[in-house]
């Protein structure tokens, strides 16, 4: 990648002065008391812990409760040039929340209001720090759900930062389709709303999509405005096993193809489903398997797993095991999201990096196929789970991290896949994001003029590159 040399100075990221961060420290702790920390224990939380990526901690935690105090700390940061790292709860996997250049963590977990909902809209005010399963809790009683599921109970605010989306983008889109509009303090402290909540507008650039997926370098969302669907009348769910990775892709191809509307479609490799037996305590077939679920009517559904069923069949697929009772369903996706402490069920002890790709539909079964054969030939232990639903799927390297040669292993293998779904027309990332640990794939996906515009985004909206910096862009 190359910056024209035309393009403005921008400061290369680093560590504040020790005079500076004792300035700010002191001020935050004046106007915030005891919601401004800075124990070790705390700091190391704020830092990465999942998968691979070493922890680095930010200087200070702090806690604030509304916009305007957001905008405060965001303010006292830019005029000591002190970097800030938004943070929600942490459960994102490539290292978005490590503060490498230290910096104040911005911890926005006591943001949890609903602040409102409109139902007759079917849409809903949040701030940040409200999750999932918080705001569906809040919702039920009115009949309403947000669909967004990415399996670990994260923020909203995270959500949208790293264009989150899961188990029922399928059929209800991803984080950037169920945003309607976003309060942020941009890098210079001041407050922006990127749109009201008319369900569509022609009104100018559209800065609610910049902000979905920025992973929190370009400002820190405090507000959003968010989608709600009407809970289903009936929803039907169930697992059926197959011979093969490939038949099971096949028919998912064939169910999207023929326009099922599926809710859920989600796969398990052999291997995922011998950890999932033994971490949920299940006996489900140690085959590939399928996870679906259909919403709708109970005439509508009950047709559509019956049309899914003949598919299915068609590509040697084995008896659907049904779950009708609410209970028996939750446990059945409880099983699905806990795929990913699951795994290391079958190598206790050892590390794990998690990595994600997306293909176009139609190149799945070739590209899980070609990934599984990969995966033997190297002499790995690596289950695959996917969304497959919309071509992304997600591969668990276990190995060893004290063993250099594993690891050399493991870290080619991940290139490899990268490199498989660059070459069928895919992407890096299809949900996990950019972070510290993908930057270098950025470069093999887009042209360096499509990477000179966003850099050119990044160094208007943060001149001095303080937010959440070394993150997304390669230097």
């Amino acid at each position: 990648m190359t910056i024209s040399p035309a393009a403005p100075a921008f400061d290369k990221p680093a560590r504040p002065d020790a005079e500076a961060l004792a300035a700010v420290t002191l001020a935050l702790t004046r106007q915030f008391g005891n919601r401004t920390v800075t124990s070790q224990a705390v700091r190391e939380q704020h830092g990465h812990t999942l998968t691979w990526v070493a922890n680095q901690p930010p200087d200070v935690v702090v806690y604030p409760e509304t916009t305007e105090e957001v905008a405060t700390i965001v303010r006292l940061c830019a005029i000591h040039r002190v970097p800030m790292i938004p943070f929600g709860t942490g459960t994102s996997l490539e290292g978005h929340v490590n503060a490498p250049f230290g910096g104040v963590s911005i911890d926005t977990s006591l943001m949890k209001r609903v602040v409102a909902v409109h139902a007759e809209d079917l849409d809903c005010v949040v701030e940040p720090g409200v999750t999932r399963k918080m705001l569906n809790e809040h919702l039920r009683d009115q009949g309403l759900f947000f669909p967004i599921d990415p399996g670990a109970d994260a923020s909203l605010g995270g959500m949208a930062s790293t264009r989150a989306s899961g188990t029922n983008a399928v059929r209800y889109g991803t984080m950037k389709d169920n945003v309607l509009s976003i309060t942020a303090v941009l890098p210079n402290g001041e407050i922006v709303k990127t749109a009201r909540r008319a369900r569509k507008s022609s009104a100018g650039y559209d800065l609610t999509r910049l902000l979905i997926g920025a992973e929190g370098t370009l400002g820190v969302i405090t507000e959003l405005t968010l989608r709600l669907h009407g809970i289903p009348e009936a929803v039907s769910a169930g697992v059926c096993s197959f011979p093969s990775i490939k038949a099971a892709c096949d028919v998912t191809i064939a169910t999207i193809q023929s326009g099922l509307p599926v809710a859920r479609i989600e796969l398990a490799d052999a291997a995922q489903m011998r950890a999932i037996n033994i971490y949920s305590k299940l006996s489900l077939p140690e085959q590939p398997m399928l996870f679906v679920e259909f919403h709708g009517t109970h005439a509508g559904v009950r047709e559509q797993a019956e049309r899914f069923g003949e598919i299915a069949a068609e590509y040697g697929g084995g008896a659907f095991e049904w779950a009708t009772k609410p209970e028996d369903r939750t446990r059945l996706w409880q099983a699905r999201h806990d795929a990913y402490w699951a795994a290391h069920a079958l190598r206790p002890g050892a590390k794990s990096l998690s990595t994600d790709v997306c293909v176009p539909i139609s190149r799945l079964a070739e590209c899980v196929e070609d990934t599984q054969a990969d995966i033997a030939a190297t002499g790995l232990l690596a289950p695959i789970v996917g969304h497959v639903g919309d071509g992304n799927f997600h591969v668990l390297p276990l190995f060893d991290a004290d063993d250099p040669d594993e690891v050399a292993k493991v870290s080619a293998f991940v290139e490899r896949i990268v490199e498989r779904a660059l070459a069928m027309e895919g992407t890096c990332s299809g949900e996990h994001g950019i972070g510290q640990k993908k930057m270098k794939y950025l470069p093999m996906e887009h042209p360096p003029a499509t990477l000179d515009a966003m850099w050119a985004i990044k160094r208007a909206l943060d001149p001095l590159n303080i937010m959440n910096p070394g993150k997304i862009l390669p230097s």
